[in-house]
């Protein structure tokens, strides 16, 4: 039997300011991104002869920037929203839990998981404009865009040679006779492409974060010591072991004589097929989004994968900067920072979430966590409701804590919502 805490607590204020701060620097970033991408870039010395900026300027883009903005940063944002508010806290909830609780889990991953969304986009966004900036990198499309002053082409040489009829002189950006600034500078912003980076640092995150709420993993079972040392543990069928002197010494579980042991292969299984699907949807409209840049003449294959993969980078980063692995996380993000360390942590510290004496905590949770749980759980049908028992075992040693820590903290609106429950 279980109940709940009977008040929520209030919630800190500086914790919130930490948070707010958090948001100030996304917006601030994506700002600054925004901001250089109105500086004109550096023009970087071509040949006219290059043919590989030789290529047609395509008018009508097969994925215009509008549109790829919306997809990548509009679609993600909608789908946790929409996740979040109905998936979370899932079916783990025990029942009398007060409402308050369980919406301030929701708003807690909803948080958190347009957080994590914007870290990714507001980095790409700038580390992709500074970039591009910096290098002036030539688009395939560009000496369309310049409309260069062929007649008098050798006023511009600024560098190169001539050796019979190979003709390696390059020219200076001066040679263009482009009336319109604005996209004769877009034709020295090639590197890295825009579309990919961004495509990535969004559609990426969404499949991350769609993987980790519908639990699409590849299965994964950490075998025990015991288990290791244990051939039955790897056996085609589970078998038990008899206490009593017999020549035979195994025996189906059909007719259980003593301990039992489940087979290792049977600690995980692979998820449906239509939740990877499902998962994978975001990361190939992203890839789609990059090739249509290769499609339009728009950028060298280099350009488009160092965009995706520098996307790729800060997406997978900003989701585990606020995310518990996909593969030993069941879900939740990570809980808030601590009433004293959400401005600072400092050294000799274990991190944002630790308080006076967490130390000492940590040690009495793994001992809880490490011994034997059948003292806590007694016997249990099968390993499903093993890890049930275990899980609410935990929960009792963390809602102890919580106690512990609201004064600090104001109240977690991180914590598992079953943790808000304590055995009587």
């Amino acid at each position: 039997m279980y109940r709940t805490l009977e008040k929520v607590p209030p919630v800190s204020k500086r914790l919130i300011a930490s948070y707010v701060l958090d948001w100030v620097i996304i917006f601030a970033t994506a700002g600054a991104g925004l901001a250089l991408g109105r500086f004109e870039p550096h023009k970087r010395h071509f040949s006219l002869m290059d043919p590989t900026i030789s290529f047609p300027y395509t008018e009508k883009e097969l994925v215009p920037i509008w549109l790829a903005g919306v997809i990548s940063g509009g679609m993600p944002i909608v789908l946790v929203i929409i996740v979040s508010l109905v998936f979370v806290p899932g079916p783990t909830v025990p029942v009398g839990t007060p409402k308050a609780v369980v919406w301030r889990r929701k708003l807690w991953e909803l948080h958190v998981g347009l957080l994590g969304l914007g870290l990714s986009l507001a980095t790409a966004l700038f580390f992709t404009e500074a970039t591009k900036n910096i290098f002036g990198k030539p688009r395939p499309d560009m000496l369309s865009r310049c409309q260069p002053d062929i007649e008098n082409w050798k006023n511009y040489i600024v560098g190169g040679y001539e050796l019979g009829s190979m003709d390696g002189r390059v020219v200076s950006a001066a040679i263009c006779q482009q009336t319109d600034s604005k996209k004769l500078d877009d034709g020295f912003r090639s590197y890295p492409s825009g579309h990919s980076s961004t495509a990535a640092a969004g559609l990426l995150y969404l499949s991350l974060f769609l993987a980790s709420k519908l639990s699409v993993r590849i299965p994964f079972a950490m075998p025990s010591a015991s288990a290791l040392s244990r051939a039955d543990a790897y056996a085609a069928f589970p078998v038990s072991e008899r206490k009593s002197t017999s020549p035979e010494p195994y025996e189906p579980l059909a007719k259980p004589a003593g301990k039992a042991f489940h087979a290792f292969r049977s600690q995980a299984a692979s998820p449906p097929l239509y939740l990877l699907f499902l998962i994978t949807v975001p990361f190939s409209v992203g890839v789609f989004i990059a090739a249509s840049r290769w499609y339009d003449y728009r950028h060298h294959g280099f350009d488009i994968l160092f965009g995706f993969t520098m996307g790729a980078i800060l997406a997978i980063y900003s989701f585990r900067f606020y995310h518990t692995p996909i593969s030993a996380g069941a879900g939740w993000a990570w809980g808030p920072r601590s009433h004293r360390h959400a401005f600072w942590s400092g050294i000799g510290l274990f991190g944002y979430r630790s308080n006076a004496g967490e130390v000492h905590q940590h040690q009495q949770y793994s001992e809880v966590s490490g011994r034997d749980m059948t003292e806590l759980r007694g016997p249990t049908p099968d390993i499903e409701a093993n890890h049930l028992s275990a899980d609410r075992a935990r929960n009792d040693y963390e809602l102890q804590q919580m106690r512990h820590q609201q004064q600090d903290s104001g109240f977690d609106f991180g914590t598992h919502p079953t943790t808000q429950s304590n055995r009587i």
